[in-house]
């Protein structure tokens, strides 16, 4: 069964770093697009970042110059560095995932979520 697994939130203050992982399990034979999104409580869930299978990156314009997102495709894995944290970046953040798997191929394949408080 494929998973995915985030990891790295927790409580920072505001001008802060986190670094947050998303790892991948199960059969999977290749990644295309990874993406983050995050959702603030009572909002809708919103598009942080994306890189694509050959390395292009996109970014929402709010995290633009402070977050920067990576994959290594050996480790089956997706990052997100997030430098000069601000209070309204508090949400809970989730990976997403287009990938080749056993069963064929799957797109926008979530994660759990971690959840990032950042305190003012």
């Amino acid at each position: 069964q494929v998973q995915l697994v985030e990891s790295g939130g927790g409580l920072v203050q505001a001008g802060g770093s986190l670094r947050l992982s998303c790892a991948a399990s199960g059969r999977i034979f290749s990644f295309g697009t990874m993406r983050w999104y995050r959702q603030a409580p009572g909002k809708q869930r919103e598009f942080v970042a994306a890189i694509a299978s050959g390395g292009s990156t996109t970014y929402a314009d709010s995290v633009k110059g402070r977050f920067t997102i990576s994959r290594d495709n050996a480790k089956k894995a997706v990052y997100l560095q997030m430098n000069s944290l601000k209070p309204e970046d508090t949400a809970v953040y989730s990976c997403n995932a287009d990938m080749s798997t056993l069963s064929g191929y799957v797109r926008d394949y979530w994660g759990q979520g971690t959840q990032v408080t950042v305190s003012s």
